[in-house]
This record gives C-alpha cells, structure tokens and sequence, in this order.
C-alpha cells in the first residue's frame, strides 16, 4: 500500500521514501507525490536520487491494487527493496495538468450532459459530451468559462462512503470512467463553497487551489464524433 500524499497536497513537489516493491524497472514506495494514469490525467515524471544516482521517473502508473502504484524508471534500472530514495515531480508539467483538470471540472459545470469521455493534457485537454448536435455555442461557453476562472472560485476536496455516493448517483457525470470504489471511501472535488456552488463530482486527480490559478483558456474547437457525442477540445490562452 502506497501512501498518495497528492491527494491532500497537489502542491508537495519534493518526497523521501522507502522502496516497497520492484518488478522489473518499476517500483513502489511506502508514500508517493507522483500521480499515477488514471481518469485521463498523464501520470507524474520527475526524477529519482538513490545513493550517488539521479534515475528519471519516466511515468506513473497504477497496479492491480487499488492502492498500488508504480514508477516506471528506465530500462535496466535496477532498486532493492529497502532504499532510501528521495526525488521530485516535474512540476513545471504537473501544474499545466492542475490547472487544465480544474479547467474541465469548470466546462463539465457548464454543460448539462453526461461526459462519455475526457483527456488532460499540459497545453490542451479535452471532454466529450453525449448530446444532440448544435447544442453547444462555442463563444458562450468561452465567455462563461472565463468568467468562472476570473471570480476565483476556491478549490477543495472531501471525502464520502461508497454508500453515500450509492444514495447520490447524480454526483457522477462520467459514463466512461466510474469513480473507483471498494476501499471505503470516495474523493469528491468541490469548487465554488457551499453557499455558492459551481461544481461537486468524485475525482482523484490534482487541482489547483483556486480556478483563477487556471488562467484564461480558448476553446479551439466543438467536433461532432457521433450522433450524440460533442468533444470541446480547450488550451491555455
């Protein structure tokens, strides 16, 4: 069991750990700060120092448990269980992802239909929408979605039962990807308060702490991918 510490602070660029597994050149930690492929979301690189050697991170990955995750290092790469190591997470690219992934928590608020689909990038990212064509205007969504980067909307997360999200299906937006469940608990993303609520859905990925951190986006495009799925595609301004 891999400890995830940037589900309580995304902002923690710098970790020491024990290794607790190796497969190959793949190994686990008993805490990590690297975020792991999941829900459209690229997994964490960085960089590794064991001993007098620097090994890059070359992607995150999650495992067959649900608290597993491994570190892809280059090939022939070679750690014992038991090393210290200490390292840190390329956070020039992880902020880019925070600040996109919050970004499209935003455009999901603003568009009533189920998401079939969604990509994170460090320029760009993406959400495909299960709804009719012509339902979505391009310069309107820009406007409003400036708007709600532009209030500064804080940014927080909270923790429910399997059993509240159960009694609460309307929380889940996404039809492609269901929030993991089973451990006991599930990661729900607010944003805006309670009083003034813009967006409330589980999530496990990493987001900035404020929307106005995101900065002003564009929507480069709305594509029609089928008879009822519209992708908004979205960069950094």
């Amino acid at each position: 069991m891999t400890a995830k510490l940037f589900l309580e602070n995304p902002y923690q660029t710098s970790i020491d750990a024990v290794v607790t597994a190796v497969s190959e050149n793949t190994v686990q930690f008993d805490k990590t700060i690297f975020y792991a492929t999941s829900g459209g979301q690229p997994g964490d690189t960085g960089m590794l120092h064991v001993a007098n050697q620097n090994i890059p991170v070359v992607t995150t990955k999650k495992g067959e448990g649900f608290e597993d995750i491994w570190h892809v290092l280059p090939e022939g790469t070679s750690l014992n269980i038991g090393d210290a190591v200490s390292g840190e997470i390329d956070w020039e690219t992880r902020h880019k992802h925070m600040r996109m992934h919050t970004c499209l928590h935003l455009l999901c608020s603003l568009v009533v239909g189920d998401v079939t689909g969604g990509s994170v990038g460090a320029d760009k990212g993406r959400l495909d929408f299960n709804l009719p064509a012509g339902a979505l205007d391009k310069d309107d969504l820009i406007a409003k979605l400036n708007a709600l980067i532009k209030a500064d909307h804080p940014v927080s997360t909270e923790w429910i039962t399997d059993a509240d999200l159960d009694a609460n299906p309307n929380l889940i937006r996404t039809m492609s990807v269901k929030p993991p469940m089973g451990s006991g608990k599930i990661r729900l993303v607010r944003i805006g308060t309670r009083e003034n609520l813009v967006d409330l859905q589980p999530c496990g990925g990493t987001h900035v702490k404020s929307t106005g951190e995101i900065g002003p986006v564009t929507i480069t495009k709305i594509e029609n991918k089928g008879a009822q799925n519209r992708r908004v595609s979205l960069a950094f301004a």
